[in-house]
């Protein structure tokens, strides 16, 4: 529940709710904070389990997509592709070469540059001002 809160923070909201709500009624209001989320947490559970008595085997049905949602929040691009798209099937990415793309040797037309790269400029002799376009400025 308190996943995002670190000590420093926790410690803060400590120090506040004491001068907000004095020494003395510290100690009931953390009482009461404690009791009313064990109360949410009851009502939660009751009402899952009510759920499941009347659907039955179709809450199931209800619940695997956000099972499925919440497993996805921790993969990556790459897993999520390998899962859903290409079955579990991760053979594409292990023979992918990744220098082959960026080196242009990979693209089957025998040209060692990809077909949309630019030839490489000449460089400038000495006091040979740099070419300017006024439309690209």
């Amino acid at each position: 529940m308190f996943g995002n809160i670190g000590w420093g923070e926790f410690m803060v909201l400590l120090v506040a709710a004491l001068v907000i709500l004095g020494p003395e009624r510290l100690p009931g209001a953390v009482t009461w904070v404690t009791k009313s989320l064990r109360q949410v947490r009851d009502y939660a559970g009751g009402a899952t389990a009510q759920l499941k008595d009347e659907l039955g085997p179709e809450f199931e049905d209800l619940r695997k997509p956000l099972s499925d949602l919440q497993q996805l929040r921790g993969m990556t691009p790459r897993t999520v592709i390998t899962k859903h798209l290409l079955d579990g099937d991760d053979s594409l990415f292990k023979d992918l070469d990744i220098t082959k793309a960026v080196n242009g040797s990979g693209n089957g037309n025998g040209s060692a540059r990809p077909p949309t790269a630019r030839p490489d400029p000449k460089p400038l002799e000495s006091g040979e001002r740099p070419p300017f376009d006024a439309d690209a400025t």
